[in-house]
């Protein structure tokens, strides 16, 4: 009986540092993405532009706003 206690031991061991290790993946997937993400706007920053772009898509929203149009936080216009 020891014998198989022990095993499903080492085997939730296992799994649990597998899953620890794709864990620690995804992070540092995730933390490259968010450097990409933060070089990438600052580049566009620098387009000629850049802030009229801004100002247009202030006054985009701002009317779909009014016209009873809304955005959820998951980018879904409803």
């Amino acid at each position: 009986m020891k014998g198989q206690k022990q095993s499903r031991t080492d085997n939730l061991e296992k799994r649990m540092a597998a899953m620890t290790n794709v864990v620690q993946v995804l992070i540092k997937e995730f933390d490259n993405l968010k450097t990409m993400v933060f070089g990438q706007q600052e580049i566009l920053k620098q387009l000629d532009g850049y802030e009229n772009a801004i100002d247009e898509l202030k006054k985009k929203v701002a009317e779909e706003s009014s016209n009873g149009t809304s955005f959820n936080t998951d980018g879904k216009i409803s």
